[in-house]
């Protein structure tokens, strides 16, 4: 068999070796007689998995004690409410650069006084804004850090008075993070930290002191926190997964290789899309994602043609969001170099078609 590369925005591409480890572990982890999606989650041998699993992303990010890390479920959307109810929205800062965003602050809508702080919407979310109308006294401030759609990314965290809380789904683990910019950081894992099913949310411990009694215990961070992610049964296997992924970036030298490999793979796609008048980038030069690359055709009647061609070399996942059009190569952690390098070659021989 023959893999294809998965250009997908997620569930997205996972490192063959860890699918390999994982593979020769299904049915049997390390001589226990039973596979880890077996296990009970209060048993030693998972216990352990989900430790070491938690410590290994605490030294990548440079996260201490003064973190509480969590493993919880229902994705990002469901932290676009968790956020709020936890912190206060009232008033919540919001930096909208997207469709993630913009979900995120109409929860917040609901829930207190969510406004937005700083907008790309007027030109089709193509850059980050750099000018910020903050509030005074906010509860937090809240930006996506990379933007799946419209392929723009925050190349540092801004620097503000509140907590800065961050939506960093599609871009966690991909480069060192200043951790001391931040008070919360979540992320769905179907992206950079493995498969779908788990979600990651690191807090500063003493935010989880805002969460209101009132809450509805499993929207309650404390919950969580107070049970070390089992107070019910957590996502056992995607948590195994993220460790393996945790462990073989470490093999890979940590998150400055990661971000090295990152921004060369993009720099590879962007000199491509500009060195061809077919290829019209979205995101402005300054904000591009290395993450997310994001394109059209010139000629739109062509891109049919430029899917079903990249398909017949294997080249999967590339068409782009209904809300953009045209293409988008998603190159998260585990997109190896061979796979940027065939669709460089294939874009080039389009082009000159």
């Amino acid at each position: 068999m023959t893999r294809a590369y998965n250009f997908g925005a997620g569930p997205a591409v996972m490192p063959e070796a860890v699918i390999e480890e994982a593979k020769a572990n299904l049915l049997d982890y390390q001589g226990t007689g039973l596979g880890v999606m077996e296990m009970s989650h209060r048993g030693k041998p998972y216990m352990e998995i989900q430790e070491q699993a938690g410590a290994r992303i605490r030294k990548l990010l440079g996260a201490d004690d003064a973190w509480e890390l969590l493993w919880l479920t229902g994705g990002a959307s469901t932290q676009f409410a968790m956020v709020p109810m936890n912190l206060g929205a009232k008033p919540a800062d919001y930096v909208v650069t997207g469709t993630w965003s913009e979900k995120a602050l109409a929860e917040a809508n609901k829930l207190g006084e969510g406004r937005a702080a700083g907008s790309s919407q007027a030109t089709n979310f193509d850059r980050i804004p750099k000018q910020l109308e903050l509030s005074a006294g906010a509860s937090f401030v809240h930006i996506t850090s990379n933007n799946t759609i419209y392929g723009t990314q925050f190349r540092e965290a801004p620097v503000v008075d509140a907590p800065l809380v961050c939506d960093a789904s599609s871009d966690i683990l991909s480069r060192p993070l200043d951790m001391a910019r931040y008070g919360l950081i979540y992320a769905g894992a179907q992206k950079n930290l493995g498969p779908a099913g788990v979600t990651l949310v690191l807090i500063r411990k003493e935010l989880l002191e805002r969460s209101p009694k009132t809450l509805p215990t499993m929207l309650n961070y404390q919950t969580h926190a107070k049970k070390d992610s089992a107070y019910n049964t957590p996502p056992t296997f995607p948590i195994y997964m993220v460790g393996l992924v945790a462990k073989w970036i470490e093999a890979q030298g940590g998150l400055a290789a990661m971000e090295r490999r990152n921004a060369a793979q993009a720099e590879k796609l962007y000199a491509c899309i500009d060195a061809h008048d077919l290829y019209l980038g979205h995101a402005q030069p300054a904000d591009r994602s290395h993450m997310n690359v994001v394109f059209n055709l010139a000629e739109p009647e062509r891109e049919g043609a430029f899917l079903a061609q990249a398909a017949e070399r294997r080249l999967l996942g590339l068409k782009g969001h209904r809300s953009v059009g045209g293409i988008r190569a998603s190159i998260y952690n585990a997109m190896p170099d061979a796979g940027v390098d065939a669709l460089v070659a294939f874009m080039n021989e389009f082009a000159a078609s």
